[in-house]
């Protein structure tokens, strides 16, 4: 299984209602130094649906600026649906919605 394969696997594994951050997805994936290259792999998400990729943030718990599909207020509007808060800032709470494998 190659790295981006790795990284979709884990993120169809983040709870309804819950967030993580590219860092802890690349550490599950075994290369904890490779946040960047998480990116890169949900930016090409083959197939959205099935893989949240709007349930990841930074390690700060904001929201991306480049979110591929649709910009920061889709991401936001994704992520309201399942009871995250995203404040004006477009900020999680990550001791309220971190989901930790």
């Amino acid at each position: 299984m190659n790295f981006f394969e790795k990284v979709y696997e884990t993120v169809k594994q983040i709870p309804h209602g819950k967030v993580t951050t590219y860092g802890r997805i690349a550490a599950i994936c075994g290369s904890p130094r490779s946040s960047r290259q998480v990116g890169w792999a949900l930016h090409v998400n083959p197939n959205p649906a099935e893989i949240p990729c709007h349930r990841v943030v930074n390690r700060f718990g904001c929201l991306s600026d480049s979110f591929a599909f649709g910009g920061k207020d889709a991401h936001k509007g994704l992520l309201n649906a399942e009871g995250i808060y995203v404040d004006d800032d477009y900020k999680v709470d990550l001791n309220i919605y971190l989901w930790q494998l």
